[in-house]
């Protein structure tokens, strides 16, 4: 289950380093610093678990000459804004995945960034990410399952990445489901119309940070870049089958989104024609007396009319007969 945590770690040093940890048989057998963690990561049977939250040059260069790590790998964590990807360096997995959160009402996006090797495990958060400290608390309470070693903290931390994207969609649904609810009882206000766009924007932008991970999993289900215990590429698969229904889940929010977009602008055009049509039917309804007095005002002198003792009352009974025909007429047709 997703657990909420605030985008920055409460335990981050001023380093960078929120944990560093060495694991023998699925426990945790020493707090290491990131000078002896390549030392550890070499014993036989021992797994190093260093995680690091927007980490400085000098600190990845550290990491890196511990577990020779490609420097390529180090520049895309260190700079992040990396697309969703699987890259494969010597004996070493760089993955990058994107997190996300809500962040005053807008969907924000972090990154995480794993080296997976022989008995280590690296992650590099960048912006909007929970602490892994949960995961971390997770795996070392199964020790049985963490004896599987890296894979089984690999997968520990997609599935966590997928599981939090869950509460972001749920909160963005309720809030559509609202806005749909109104879109047909009224015309919508400008600012929901400009909500209704932002949020189909962030939808986007969180479906490009989800479907290219699913073919990451694939990737590690398949077993086509690193050999994935056969007992963990199941729990790959979950991980796929859940990132499939997030992508679902936003497809079928842009959709509605969309819907009630268009919605709102029809209701608004068939309101305007109503409008229209109102005021186009008093305006005709008003054109028979205006018509009528402009006649009698032009100051003919041979209006035989003029000079009959019930000519006033004719004319305004006329003009009273043919308005009243006109608004029934309108008034049956629906214009008024």
């Amino acid at each position: 289950m997703p657990v909420t945590a605030s985008s920055a770690p409460t335990s981050v040093s001023r380093s960078g380093i929120v944990a560093s940890n060495a694991y023998a048989n699925g426990k945790r057998v020493a707090d290491v610093s990131v000078d002896e963690a390549g030392a550890w990561a070499r014993r036989e049977g021992h797994l190093v678990w260093l995680g690091l939250y927007e980490p400085t040059l000098e600190l990845l260069q550290q990491v890196q000459a511990q577990f020779n790590l490609h420097p390529l790998a180090i520049e895309d964590a260190l700079s992040a804004h990396q697309r969703p990807k699987l890259e494969r360096y010597g004996d070493c997995l760089f993955l990058v995945a994107r997190t996300a959160q809500l962040v005053n009402g807008r969907i924000a996006l972090g990154e995480t960034h794993l080296f997976v090797g022989r008995g280590f495990v690296v992650t590099v958060r960048h912006g909007a990410s929970a602490s892994y400290t949960p995961v971390r608390e997770q795996t070392e309470a199964c020790p049985k399952l963490l004896a599987h070693g890296e894979d089984y903290i690999l997968y520990a931390i997609l599935d966590y990445i997928v599981d939090n994207y869950a509460p972001v969609l749920e909160t963005i649904m309720a809030e559509v489901e609202g806005i749909e609810d109104c879109v047909l009882k009224r015309e919508l206000l400008q600012s929901e119309v400009e909500r209704l766009y932002l949020l189909r924007r962030d939808l986007l932008r969180l479906r490009t940070a989800v479907v290219p991970l699913v073919e990451v999993c694939r990737k590690l289900e398949h077993d086509e870049m690193v050999a994935i215990d056969e007992e963990m590429q199941p729990r790959f698969r979950d991980v796929s089958d859940h990132l499939r229904r997030a992508q679902d889940e936003i497809d079928a929010l842009r959709e509605v989104l969309a819907f009630a977009f268009e919605a709102s602008l029809m209701l608004g055009q068939a309101q305007q024609t109503v409008i229209t049509r109102r005021l186009a039917a008093w305006a005709a309804i008003l054109a028979v007396p205006t018509a009528i007095a402009g006649l009698y005002g032009m100051n003919f002198e041979n209006m035989p009319e003029l000079k009959w003792q019930y000519g006033y009352y004719a004319v305004v009974a006329g003009i009273l007969l043919i308005c009243g025909v006109l608004y029934w007429r309108f008034k049956k047709n629906r214009w008024l």
